[in-house]
């Protein structure tokens, strides 16, 4: 049996992790010495679950995401499937991924898919480039009821990591999952004794 998909399907391959204020300067100093380039990212994202969900446990969520720092973004709606098991990756997550461009009102074209608004958040950090891979460091910011804009995080709130390939991958010989697993684990081991990233179970 082949060791490669066939079905065209596409991933994504992650590690994550957090860490409090405090650890920062060291964190991001040592992220950027291993990095490409690096720039600051402020997104707002809208999540989306089936209207009709049945008995589904774990209903397949819609996401939406829009770049804040630029007036003209469109947005990108993606979705992820359940990932695969612990058995077969035991190192990341691997897990499905489906993502495209939306031009004009995306929310309202995925509640014409079938979705309905579920939730709605913020996030300010920072992603640095590495090859096939992205870090992103973000704090999760609160809504002003009144407003609907995002309150800045407190020095109190979480950073939060994810160390994941840039664009989707499908599983072929050109383009092995083994090869972005090894690349999120490098980054890892350059990691170690300051932050723990794992796999998201």
């Amino acid at each position: 049996m082949s060791q490669y998909a066939q079905d065209g399907q596409s991933y994504e391959v992650l590690l994550k992790g957090e860490f409090w204020l405090r650890d920062k300067n060291a964190i991001v100093s040592r992220i950027t010495l291993h990095s490409e380039s690096c720039e600051a990212i402020h997104f707002r994202e809208v999540v989306f679950e089936p209207t009709r969900s049945g008995n589904e446990k774990d209903p397949i969520l819609l996401r939406a995401r829009q770049n804040v720092l630029d007036p003209d973004a469109g947005w990108t709606l993606f979705s992820h499937l359940k990932q695969e098991s612990v058995r077969a990756h035991p190192e990341a997550t691997v897990r499905p991924w489906a993502t495209m461009n939306a031009v004009g009102d995306a929310l309202s074209f995925a509640c014409a898919l079938g979705y309905v608004r579920r939730s709605e958040i913020y996030k300010r950090g920072f992603a640095f480039r590495r090859g096939m891979l992205v870090i992103q460091m973000t704090q999760q910011e609160m809504i002003e009821a009144k407003t609907g804009q995002p309150i800045p995080a407190s020095a109190e709130t979480l950073w939060e990591v994810e160390v994941k390939t840039a664009f989707p991958i499908q599983n072929t010989p050109e383009t092995p999952i083994s090869r972005a697993i090894d690349a999120v684990l490098e980054v890892q081991m350059l990691m170690k004794g300051l932050l723990d990233l794992r796999r998201n179970e």
